[in-house]
């Protein structure tokens, strides 16, 4: 049992970016990045998964490391969904 328990926490945690993949790509426009607190805040475009109209809101990163590089200003294409019950950014990558 704890041989089965223990496989499938590693499947899942390996499928967090398989995950993220199933999800709408959104696109927006950095507007600030707080790595301290793993937050970013985009001007994006509708998330249809999340029911989204277009907005600007500050969204707390699933990773922190997801936050890396990027800066006020960027042009970003993410995927965003709850986690934990917060909108969370899953995955993001510079590009409009």
């Amino acid at each position: 049992m704890k041989r089965i328990a223990i496989s499938l926490i590693a499947a899942l945690s390996l499928s967090g970016a398989a995950f993220a993949q199933g999800l709408p790509t959104v696109t927006g426009t950095v507007e600030k990045v707080n790595t301290a607190q793993g937050k970013i805040t985009i001007d994006h475009g509708p998330i249809q998964n999340l029911d989204m109209e277009p907005m600007t809101m500050v969204f707390r990163a699933q990773d922190p490391a997801l936050l890396k590089g990027l800066k006020a200003g960027d042009k970003v294409q993410f995927t965003a969904d709850r986690v934990n019950g917060q909108i969370s950014v899953t995955s993001i990558k510079k590009g409009s």
